[in-house]
């Protein structure tokens, strides 16, 4: 049978975990959060050993890199948001490794193999046409170009950035060309679960984990069922001695559910389990998958441990400095990942909590957030006050740190999370109440504008999106017409999201208010205010606008408006994929790039849709081409404020729920202008 062929990654026969990590067994519901208790006292399992484990772990890890074998096969369960962008981007890193993504969910799958890809990040478009589509054998100018012209806009002149090749394939001149060989596609979206396990040397187990909405811990417990019916598949295809790797964000100790359920599948069979959570941010994914802070494994101490952890570490030094990869044991890895989510945000709670102030006090919370942020040890990142949080993380994730307190008996610590979250709503719900207020106590017969229902800019990505709930909410009250527009969601999507959670009776279709839009100035147009939702560069009336593709390469402590420099000279004799893409998109930078889709001209054909296709029959009948990954989001350009004041009812309502605006630029052009943190008018 498949599952029988040996592995090219023997990790010898340590089956158990070290005791210095062996959890407690979880408790026989596997549906939410185990309940945990004191190893010392509940089961004379000693406790995990001190810091010193850790660092031993990591200061051995390349030293046992040299000796495990190459990972040649790679089998990613789950084809989500983070599935699928994790999978691509090792994928393109790693053009001799075979990654297949396997998704139970046909029509996603499908949607990964063609042109309508079922998330997007700025970035991914790129990943995909090359790493699943291969690439086309090419030349390239391999001396950088002098920058003969800067635009305002800081963009380099490289017009000359393509000097056509002779046929001997040299240039003239002083130019000198490098051939870039054709790839072979290596990422691979399939149906088939038996064969892409049994055939892997690593399987990421990277499915959803939501909240509990029913049973024990409904409401605040992680919902295990997709990660044990997962974990059940696995270990009856996966091959002995592969290594398998939590990518899901899971209950601390769920490493031992795992183990056991190796174990009673395939007894005597060794398998080594590792964690290794995701640190991605919607909208940024791709970025914060090129450009990792840091990449934490956590692995048993044991010996085989340390293989398997070195032989996923292998995976990532493609492209990630040796020095950002960091180990520690199985269980701080799943727990960090889960206070990390948390204490960001906690601090975005926080802020919101001082804005409620502000706006009592006449202070303004923009310069408190400046004063605070200036000291180095709050730092000013994620104290823009705002509506709240959304996403399908942060919130799970609290709830879940408090669960998991609470389960400890530790009732104060649970208390101190779950405000957090008690805040958030309190920002999102007051929000809603200052448009009521503002609007005389009554939206009957009122038109408002909801810009933006992504939960974040940069993302087609509407979970526990802000806007959905302020929907819910303006619905109550009863107003002639709610316009929804947003610049990256398709509209048509966007429209039975609106149907699935606020409720199919709220859709104008159906008798209800909520119209969407696919243009801003029909969405805008007589409407009695505007509410921005999410902090889209299209709405900002100050400023240059961002590429999000040319964002994708800046180092994360890069200025806004930094421009991806030539990288050229290349640092080896032959450049690696980012060392392209970094090329692809400074090429891109340039107004007179003659392909502005692949100016390397690398890129095979797009696969064809199936005449069938429905996502295709969609943008013919709606008109709403140009959503999603399968190409990147353009720029749709500022709104023209004075177009949008022009058609507005007077008093001219705006509700800045992101701080993107300027508000006396504003108000210069007529608007009244109500922001989170500032004391306003009513």
């Amino acid at each position: 049978m498949a599952h029988q062929l040996p592995s090219t990654l023997d990790l010898g026969n340590d089956v158990s975990l070290d005791v210095s990590t062996a959890p407690t067994t979880p408790g026989s519901n596997l549906s939410f959060s185990p309940v945990l208790q004191p190893a010392d006292q509940q089961s004379g399992i000693p406790a995990m050993k001190s810091q010193s484990a850790s660092r031993s772990l990591s200061s051995t890890l390349f030293d046992t890199t040299a000796r495990t074998p190459p990972v040649r096969n790679i089998c990613c369960v789950g084809a989500g948001y983070v599935g699928g962008p994790t999978a691509a981007v090792i994928a393109f890193n790693n053009p001799h490794i075979r990654v297949t993504v396997f998704d139970k969910d046909e029509k996603r799958i499908r949607r990964w193999n063609s042109v309508h890809p079922p998330i997007y990040e700025p970035g991914l478009n790129h990943i995909l046409r090359i790493a699943r589509d291969g690439s086309k054998e090419c030349a390239i100018e391999a001396r950088p170009l002098s920058v003969t012209n800067t635009t305002s806009s800081n963009t380099p002149d490289v017009s000359d950035a393509s000097t056509p090749a002779s046929e001997c394939g040299s240039q003239c001149g002083d130019h000198v060309s490098k051939p870039i060989a054709a790839r072979q596609p290596n990422l691979f979206f399939t149906a088939d679960v038996a064969k892409s396990i049994s055939e892997a040397d690593i399987v990421l187990i990277a499915v959803n984990t939501p909240t509990k909405s029913r049973g024990a811990g409904a409401g605040a417990a992680t919902d295990m069922t997709a990660f044990e019916a997962v974990t059940n598949v696995v270990a009856q295809h996966a091959r002995p001695g592969a290594i398998i790797v939590e990518k899901s964000t899971v209950p601390c100790r769920t490493a031992q559910f795992v183990q056991d359920t190796l174990a009673l599948h395939r007894p005597g069979v060794h398998f080594e389990v590792l964690s290794n959570p995701e640190f991605l941010a919607a909208g940024t994914a791709i970025k914060d998958l090129l450009n990792a802070d840091r990449i934490l494994i956590g692995c048993s101490p044991t010996p085989s441990g340390q293989r398997a952890a070195a032989a996923l570490a292998s995976v990532y030094s493609a492209w990630i400095p040796r020095s950002r990869i960091i180990t520690t044991n199985v269980f701080s890895s799943e727990l960090a990942k889960l206070v990390a989510n948390s204490m960001l945000a906690q601090r975005i709670s926080s802020i919101n909590s001082i804005a409620a102030m502000c706006e009592a006090t006449g202070a303004d919370v923009t310069e408190v957030a400046g004063a605070i942020g200036a000291d180095p040890r709050i730092g000013s990142k994620f104290l823009k006050a705002g509506i709240g949080f959304g996403g399908s993380c942060f919130k799970k994730d609290v709830l879940s740190l408090a669960y998991l307190a609470e389960s400890l008996q530790l009732p104060e610590v649970a208390d101190y999370w779950r405000n957090v979250i008690t805040m958030n709503e309190f920002a999102r719900n007051r929000f809603a109440s200052r448009v009521v207020r503002c609007l005389n106590n009554t939206l009957i017969g009122k038109k408002l504008t909801i810009l933006g229902y992504a939960f974040k800019k940069d993302t087609n990505d509407t979970r526990e999106s802000p806007a959905v709930e302020i929907i819910r909410t303006l619905v109550e009250e009863g107003p002639r017409e709610i316009a929804v527009y947003d610049p990256c969601c398709n509209p048509a999507q966007m429209a039975e999201d609106i149907g699935r959670y606020v409720g199919a009776e709220v859709l104008q279709r159906n008798g209800g208010p909520v119209m969407v839009y696919a243009d801003a100035y029909e969405a805008c147009h007589s409407s009695d205010a505007l509410l921005i939702t999410t902090e889209f560069d299209e709405f900002k009336n100050t400023g240059e606008p961002v590429s999000a593709s040319a964002e994708v390469l800046a180092p994360k402590a890069a200025p806004v408006k930094a421009v991806v420099p030539d990288p050229r000279p290349f640092k080896g004799d032959e450049p690696t994929e980012t060392e392209l893409l970094a090329l692809h998109t400074f090429l891109l930078q340039s107004t007179d790039a003659e392909d502005k889709e692949d100016p390397l001209h690398r890129f095979n054909a797009v696969p064809d849709c199936a005449e069938d296709c429905p996502d295709c029959y969609i943008e013919k009948v709606t008109g709403t081409s140009g959503y999603g990954a399968g190409q990147e989001h353009v720029f749709k350009g500022r709104l023209d404020w004075r177009k949008v004041h022009y058609h507005m009812h007077k008093p001219h309502w705006v509700f800045d729920g992101r701080g993107v605006l300027e508000v006396a630029g504003m108000e210069k052009l007529g608007f009244r202008v109500e922001s989170v943190g500032r004391q306003g008018r009513v």
